[in-house]
């Protein structure tokens, strides 16, 4: 766990930075500077390009790093590896870009028919897409030789660094709210210029263009992973996208806001999984199965200690952090919050169990429960968002991200008899319950800064107190001993 351990701390600080750049820029900035209708066109935007980027990148991300080990015998056949997955996408994206474009009129009114503001930015969505595709595809090279932390500081902090610039620049009138829209593709432009360069830099790209060996299992392979990213995808963003198809667009502002809040609890699984995905691969390929095992038990405990401090932590400060926002409907999110931030801890107690079903022979099966859980969460906002908004957006998201995970657990458990959970679990839980009604009810008459700051250092301390005594995760003990120890000296 030693290079887990230190991969996961160091992109877990960066990507905790990019999320503190991020909460000025979605809590404060966007609200102030841009007004609820281009926030509202913003998280349309952003959201619509990461349900197609996995389609734009033709999966090859995940594709790259499982079969990497199989591939990186010699220089010849490396080469010949990624240059198959630099250009198996074009095959997709090039007749698919013809097609939209062709059709943009049609494409274009159909997507602005409940608001028209978003007619004419819907050409920028497939562009925002490609760049995010290839920059996984860079990414996952750099994942595959254990080099995660430039693509996770390019992706979490330096993409955020340049948008609070254009925010700034929106602000001090230099360019428009419109132009702020269609600056963000120089934004991820540049973001994917950066990590090529870079992953060129760690392991030299060469060009050549023979098909390699196993062709058929890759692209076989590649094809179910495009529609599994997908669906992972989709159930994160569908619903962003759909209250564009039902409310009015200042709704998006108001939902993206309150996801933006409860995807703070995802960032540990975030981190960790960028070094856990390939250690994974390489432990199955290689039939060590205890070891996988150990691996999943440890990611489980250690994820949920460090999700529930965040979730208590977020959860506590709502009502005081809204108190930050303007007045303008903000508040219809605190239940989203509480709603998405429980699926996200859930989904935070089953570890590396993502990264082991893509690797599994078993991928097909749950890609097809997959499919069918975004035509359950479809169905289920078309009927929880007309009669119950935002809430029912969240509500909807909740149940089919639920049906989801216990799929993908249940799988892993009865497939390949890995089992996440011990004792360590429940109390896990219990302690974070105990922390949740201790200072759920406690209110400061303090300035909201102050109040959240000073509730956040007495959860942390609490929370992390139990935990220690009670040695419920050895590795988060361990990141405790050694912390304070160089704190002493």
């Amino acid at each position: 766990m030693g290079i887990v351990i230190k991969q996961s701390i160091k992109n877990t600080i960066i990507t905790f930075i990019g999320f503190a750049l991020g909460a000025a820029n979605v809590l404060f900035m966007y609200p102030y500077f841009l007004g609820k209708d281009y926030v509202g066109l913003t998280g349309y935007v952003l959201s619509t390009a990461n349900i197609l980027y996995p389609l734009m990148s033709f999966g090859i991300q995940n594709t790259l790093i499982k079969f990497f080990n199989e591939h990186n015998k010699t220089e010849e056949n490396l080469n010949k590896y990624m240059t198959y997955m630099l250009f198996v996408p074009l095959l997709f994206v090039i007749p698919a870009l013809i097609f939209f474009y062709g059709f943009y009129d049609y494409i274009a009114a159909y997507e602005s028919k409940e608001n028209s503001i978003v007619y004419d930015f819907v050409w920028v969505i497939p562009i925002i897409g490609l760049f995010m595709g290839y920059f996984e595809i860079f990414y996952a090279w750099l994942r595959a030789h254990m080099k995660s932390v430039f693509g996770s500081f390019v992706k979490e902090v330096f993409v955020r660094i340049l948008i609070t610039i254009l925010l700034f620049a929106v602000y001090f009138d230099y360019i428009s709210e419109s132009q702020f829209i269609y600056s963000l593709l120089v934004v991820y432009g540049i973001s994917l210029l950066l990590i090529a360069y870079y992953a060129n830099k760690v392991k030299a790209i060469r060009l050549h263009f023979k098909v390699p060996q196993n062709s058929k299992s890759i692209l076989t392979y590649t094809v179910f992973i495009i529609l599994s990213a997908s669906v992972a995808n989709m159930l994160l963003d569908i619903d962003k996208y759909m209250i564009n198809k039902y409310l009015k667009i200042d709704n998006i502002a108001f939902y993206n806001v309150a996801i933006f809040i409860a995807l703070v609890i995802s960032v540990p699984m975030r981190a960790m999984h960028q070094i856990t995905y390939p250690i994974t691969a390489k432990l199955m390929s290689e039939h060590k199965w205890e070891e996988l095992n150990t691996l999943y038990k440890k990611s489980s405990i250690s994820l949920q200690v460090i999700g529930g401090l965040i979730y208590v932590g977020i959860v506590v400060n709502l009502n005081q952090l809204y108190n930050l926002l303007p007045d303008e409907g903000y508040r219809q999110g605190i239940f989203v919050v509480f709603i998405i931030g429980l699926s996200k801890y859930f989904d935070l107690l089953l570890g590396i169990n993502n990264a082991i079903i893509f690797n599994s022979k078993y991928y097909r099966t749950v890609l097809t429960l997959g499919v069918l859980l975004v035509i359950v969460i479809v169905l289920l906002n078309m009927y929880f968002i007309p009669a119950f908004g935002l809430n029912g957006a969240a509500i909807a998201t909740l149940i089919a991200i639920t049906l989801y995970s216990l799929a993908k657990l249940f799988f892993v458990v009865f497939k390949m008899k890995l089992f996440p959970f011990t004792s360590k679990n429940l109390v896990s839980l219990l302690v974070t319950l105990v922390t949740f009604f201790l200072f759920y009810y406690w209110e400061f008459t303090f300035h909201p800064v102050v109040s959240i700051g000073l509730k956040s250092v007495l959860v942390t301390i609490f929370y992390l107190a139990v935990n220690f005594y009670l040695n419920i995760s050895s590795d988060i003990n361990f990141v405790i001993k050694s912390t304070l120890k160089k704190i002493v000296k």
